[in-house]
């Protein structure tokens, strides 16, 4: 999925299973620039046996991540109120730029955490399963499909 099927696909965000979903949540809600998530979701995620098998080393890599923790859309309450729990809200004026690496960080293990979410998904059958069970596997007909409530202007 990670490799061989980005490669396919001919992916030029890198190689991963969906780091774009997890980053842009996490921009929307502290108030990063979401048209930053083409370049910040660029992501190597690498997993592979260690301990002769018994356990998964798992790697993420997001060498372009873009953030910032002043200024723009982290001075809206919300995404401020985020931005402080996380711990990373507004200048480190002891260490500049500490705040925003720290967000950096928070975003790749979250993204890191997601990738083998979904991919232990994949490899057990759950996602497809799930999807079925969601009747995803259905045709859309007028019958299941939403109608949108919008009336068009003439």
């Amino acid at each position: 999925k990670n490799l061989v099927g980005s490669a396919m696909a001919g992916s030029m965000g890198g190689f991963n299973a969906h780091a774009a979903n997890t980053l842009t949540a996490i921009y929307l809600a502290t108030g990063q620039d979401p048209a930053q998530n083409v370049e910040s979701s660029t992501c190597i995620t690498l997993m592979e046996p260690a301990n002769d098998g018994r356990d998964l080393r798992i790697s993420c890599s997001m060498p372009s991540i873009e953030v910032g923790t002043i200024g723009g859309g982290t001075v809206l309450p919300p995404q401020a109120a985020c931005l402080d729990m996380l711990g990373c809200r507004g200048p480190n004026r002891d260490h500049p730029g500490a705040h925003a690496q720290r967000l950096a960080r928070i975003i790749c293990a979250a993204v890191m955490a997601g990738e083998l979410s979904l991919c232990s998904a994949l490899a057990s059958g759950d996602l497809v399963r799930s999807h079925i069970a969601l009747n995803r596997a259905a045709p859309a007909t007028p019958a299941n499909t939403p109608q949108s409530s919008v009336t068009p202007q003439p």
